[in-house]
């Protein structure tokens, strides 16, 4: 046989092996196209152009403007699943088509609420749960939900809340933003806000919080700082915050609130979402409301010598002014830098070097958690304990 007849007797084996091998993975693949010149089904997985059997142009059937399409079923084990990720909703059926119908029943209706429901901004959702809690939420509460309005989330609070699909990812890069604390808060509101207007959301995980040790002044530097602060305008507050005062409670002492020699505790005063304080009759919880007899000779010189009016707090300025006045003194006297709330907490530490019984002095400083005085106590009796050893160690040296 001349050589070139061989050779195309090889090509035309060639030829025929790849087109049987070839349509035999064709005929594996899913078929959905017709070459409407052969008649030959193409697979849509190729994407083709041109028919790989004639070399025909194909023409692809145009997407319907309102064609809903819906996640390819899988199938695992016995189950069919579709995973729609848009409605937060995985179906699992037996067979692939129950799966399929019942995959696009659910997006049928979520795309034609869609459509009915005007766009409404995280913004806006933020505002009307608000409105909708106007009554039942503190003053202080609603300026917390507008300070997260105003700072949180910046790139998804102007778009709609229904067109938002990775909330995890607008957490992450949150939480490269601000403190883990304050992500918590942030997510804390937004997410009620989610559930109120039937947003399904995927966060799972959150920055991990790292909980500061809160400082407070010992039995020796409170005496520093006794006389540190006399004469100075926030001597006041400061002698209230030690008798265990919160800022809110001292914040709402007005004289008719002082008498036989003791403080009466009822009501607070916290600020609003225009900064400006609000009295408020309820205290934080059962417990703060109290009588705690004054038990420093230098605050009741100051209120003997006080002129404010009956009704009108004694304290009337900024309570951040407060708080900048006192750690003010700390820092120029070499103390922690305590704040009104460190002073609250420095009753304990007093209470606890004079031998107060933990209950005691819950009962005295209105603190509900048991915790916070109990904590206080422990890191206490521990430095004690490491200086009675130190003490031993020194007298056997």
């Amino acid at each position: 046989m001349p050589k070139q007849q061989k050779a195309r007797r090889i090509d035309s084996v060639g030829i025929i092996r790849y087109k049987i091998i070839f349509g035999e993975y064709l005929r594996g693949l899913k078929r959905i196209m017709k070459c409407k010149k052969c008649k030959a089904d193409i697979p849509d997985e190729l994407h083709p152009v041109y028919c790989c059997y004639c070399g025909e142009k194909l023409q692809r059937e145009r997407k319907k403007k309102d064609e809903i399409k819906i996640p390819t079923p899988r199938k695992r084990g016995q189950k069919w699943y579709v995973d729609l990720r848009r409605e937060g909703v995985m179906v699992i059926e037996a067979t692939e088509a129950e799966a399929r119908a019942k995959a696009l029943a659910i997006r049928t209706g979520v795309v034609a609420a869609e459509k009915k429901r005007p766009p409404l901004t995280l913004r806006q959702a933020i505002d009307n749960y608000i409105n909708d809690r106007d009554n039942a939420l503190s003053p202080s509460t609603i300026r917390g939900y507008y300070t997260i309005q105003r700072n949180a989330f910046a790139d998804v609070m102007d778009e709609d809340i229904h067109a938002v699909r990775n909330w995890q990812a607008v957490v992450n890069k949150e939480a490269g933003r601000v403190a883990a604390k304050t992500v918590k808060n942030e997510w804390r509101l937004t997410k009620s806000v989610l559930k109120q207007n039937g947003v399904a959301f995927d966060v799972t995980s959150l920055p991990q919080v790292v909980h500061d040790e809160l400082p407070w002044l010992n039995y020796d530097q409170i005496k520093i700082f006794l006389a540190a602060v006399r004469g100075a305008p926030c001597e006041l507050g400061a002698l209230f915050a030690l008798h265990s005062l919160r800022r809110s409670e001292l914040l709402a002492l007005t004289p008719d609130k002082i008498k036989d020699g003791k403080i009466l505790v009822h009501g607070s005063a916290v600020l609003n979402k225009d900064n400006k304080l609000i009295q408020k009759r309820e205290n934080k919880n059962t417990p703060s409301r109290r009588e705690i007899e004054i038990m420093i000779p230098r605050l009741e010189e100051l209120l003997a010598e006080n002129t404010t009016p009956v009704g009108t707090p004694y304290i009337r300025f900024n309570p951040n002014t407060l708080r900048a006045q006192i750690n003010r003194i700390c820092g120029q006297s070499e103390l922690p830098l305590v704040g009104v709330h460190g002073l609250r907490r420095s009753f304990a530490s007093l209470a606890y070097h004079l031998g107060w019984a933990e209950q005691q002095t819950m009962k005295v400083g209105g603190w509900a958690d048991y915790k916070t005085v109990h904590d206080i106590y422990v890191k206490l009796a521990a430095a004690d304990e490491k200086r009675d050893i130190d003490r031993m160690k020194a007298f056997f040296n």
